[in-house]
């Protein structure tokens, strides 16, 4: 579903705009909505971007970030107020409304006219227009896809084309994942050719490390990683203690499960996190090994073919146990994988 026209319609005027992502939102998440802010400003639109939650230090100095609203509720009054006023809104880099959490029914309720800018499996239709495209490989790619589209590429400017790569080169696991097509390439050389600093992006991103995330990992690694040969798998658990222990902050935990899944012989890797009101569970996999299939049959979960998400109201014990006891079904799958 592609309603490029349809939306260079809609935001042909200045009109107020609300862009929003998922929780937790990582540079796909970011890169995306800040990416699309900065067009959109140029454009004459009034443009407000608010997150559901927190997210971490390494994706904070994107061009646009000190204007960007985290949701708690000490701005309710005022996110509410901002969805109220909102002509548009801009729904980035999710498929459904529970993926932003206190804002999804102020979202649904809004009479404002609703995009949907996403790559993520079975969309919720919720939203009036959408650019929907399961084959690419990050939302940032859409944006990108969007702005050439509507005949704006000059518009591209420094601090957007950093915002897009930086989407582009997470999501595709630095140019590594199968979702890394030719058109990829060509999307991240047109953003090279504007004079980024490719460098600093990735440094920013990956080589901004605090103390305690450093400490936290080399925990895990060390107390927490568990490999399983029969299942080819691998999986990390952490609780809510262990979590205060390392003074863990949001985006802590991000990608921590691709050690597990970088284990010699691992084909899928999980992590299982306590937060308190529910455990979240993250999940990677190699090859033609379904991880989204496997999230959505036993833990209300979806994404990708190979990246997955998940969540569970038992406890971390219970959720873990019932992970293990699933396995049986998948290791003929799991073992014939490469």
């Amino acid at each position: 579903m592609q309603d490029i026209e349809a939306i260079g319609a809609l935001i042909d005027q200045p009109q107020t705009v609300l862009i929003t992502t998922h929780q937790n939102p990582d540079a796909d998440a970011m890169g995306s909505s800040l990416g699309l802010a900065g067009y959109l400003r140029k454009r004459g639109h009034r443009v407000t971007v608010v997150t559901p939650t927190d997210y971490s230090l390494s994706l904070q100095w994107m061009s646009g970030n000190d204007e960007v609203i985290a949701f708690d509720e000490k701005v309710r009054v005022t996110v509410t107020r901002l969805i109220e006023e909102a002509d548009i809104i801009f729904c980035l880099d999710f498929s459904s409304l529970d993926r932003i959490r206190d804002l999804g029914p102020m979202v649904r309720q809004s009479r404002a006219r609703k995009v949907l800018i996403d790559h993520h499996l079975e969309p919720e239709s919720f939203a009036d227009l959408a650019l929907w495209d399961p084959t690419a490989a990050a939302t940032t790619e859409l944006v990108f896809r969007l702005i050439v589209q509507l005949g704006d590429k000059d518009e591209i400017d420094v601090p957007i084309a950093e915002c897009l790569y930086a989407g582009l080169m997470t999501d595709t696991g630095s140019f590594r994942h199968p979702t890394t097509t030719g058109d990829v390439h060509r999307m991240a050389a047109e953003l090279v050719d504007l004079r980024i600093d490719v460098s600093s992006i990735h440094r920013r991103i990956f080589d901004n490390v605090s103390l305690d995330k450093l400490r936290l990992l080399g925990y895990v690694l060390n107390e927490k990683l568990k490999v399983l040969p029969q299942y080819k798998f691998a999986y990390i658990t952490l609780t809510d203690s262990e979590l205060k222990r390392y003074r863990s902050k949001t985006g802590d935990t991000e990608g921590m499960v691709n050690y597990a899944l970088s284990v010699e012989g691992v084909v899928m890797a999980a992590i299982l996190i306590d937060r308190g009101d529910e455990v979240r569970l993250s999940f990677r996999s190699v090859g033609d090994f379904s991880v989204r299939e496997l999230a959505s049959a036993h833990f209300e979960g979806g994404g990708h073919k190979n990246a997955a998400g998940g969540r569970s109201r038992q406890s971390l014990a219970e959720t873990e146990r019932r992970l293990l006891a699933v396995l049986p079904q998948y290791q003929q799958q799991l073992l014939e994988t490469v």
